[in-house]
């Protein structure tokens, strides 16, 4: 508040500040312990989904075959990082954040896998809102990095289709069929309304909007060829083309929502291409729970971190 000089009488009077200076005021209802208590739970639901996908399946996937070759850890450092790390480009350049806020992307990556989707986004947000330094309103710009990280997926996995459905649509079932051209006008009819209504969807500026919807494209071509690397060096009798044909159909299953059992078929889808199901199953097998090791791992470190920290 500002102070009117000019008042008669000798009476002080309040004058509310302008706009555009109380937009750069800190916010008061910063204060409130909402962002706390919702990261606090987010991370409960992270550690009780990671031990449910361990102790389930997790562990058993770990007692298949072991890759022998160093290139796959390698390929699989990539493959895991490559989302954290494009989110932190993102938001360096929207926010400037810190290396720290690294962490929380990780956190965010996890919790989208082991909880369910975007409570990543939630657990994100309630950070970025307790750190109001960084930025005064973060929900705009989480919300648009969220539907551009969407339609980004989108259209690789559309223009995926277009070049891998020729060549595999003999291998999918016919009965499968159906739902793979009922799921390619969903993905394609879902993404359609933000692209009409832009404007009104999105707050971030449109040279931002297109810099954030590149990262999201290179993140996703990235993490296809990694994958790819990270088999092929797990199998070397299978060419690499064919490995990166098979993570491409990956991402192309995992994209498409009328599916049912997405892992199943494309385990299926797989097999008929390369053949040696045992060895093929046992490997994608290993590739999942790795992942959920890591993640375990992670968010272990990253709790007795935070007590040690908090204890100093």
């Amino acid at each position: 508040m500002q102070i009117d000089q000019n008042a008669g009488h000798g009476d002080v009077e309040l004058v509310p500040p302008s706009p555009e200076i109380a937009g750069l005021q800190p916010l008061t209802t910063i204060k409130s312990r909402w962002p706390a208590i919702l990261g606090a739970l987010v991370t409960v639901a992270m550690l009780a989904g990671l031990g449910h996908e361990l102790f389930s399946s997790g562990l058993a996937g770990l007692n298949r075959a072991t890759p022998r070759n160093p290139v796959f850890y390698i390929a699989f450092v990539g493959l895991y990082l490559t989302p954290p790390l494009a989110d932190y480009v993102i938001f360096r350049r929207l926010w400037g954040i810190p290396l720290a806020g690294l962490v929380a992307l990780i956190k965010k990556r996890i919790a989208n896998d082991v909880v369910m989707g975007y409570s990543g986004e939630a657990y994100f947000y309630a950070w970025a809102r307790q750190r109001t330094r960084l930025v005064a309103a973060p929900f705009g710009a989480v919300k648009d990095v969220s539907i551009l990280s969407a339609i980004a997926g989108n259209a690789v996995t559309l223009t995926m289709i277009a070049v891998a459905l020729p060549a595999g649509r003999d291998l999918i079932p016919p009965e499968m069929m159906r739902y793979v051209y009922g799921s390619l006008a969903v993905i394609f009819g879902t993404s359609l309304p933000f692209l009409i209504f832009s404007r009104k969807v999105f707050s971030l500026p449109r040279a931002q909007l297109w810099a954030v919807f590149g990262v999201h494209c290179v993140r996703l071509i990235l993490g296809t060829g990694f994958l790819a690397l990270a088999w092929a060096s797990a199998m070397p009798e299978v060419a690499i083309g064919t490995w990166l044909f098979l993570s491409a159909g990956r991402l192309l299953f995992s994209r498409l929502p009328l599916l049912p059992n997405k892992d199943l078929l494309f385990a299926n889808f797989a097999i008929l291409m390369i053949g040696e199901d045992q060895a093929l199953s046992e490997l994608i097998a290993f590739t999942a729970a790795a992942v959920l090791l890591v993640h375990a791992v992670l968010i272990v470190g990253f709790g007795v971190h935070h007590l040690a920290t908090r204890r100093r």
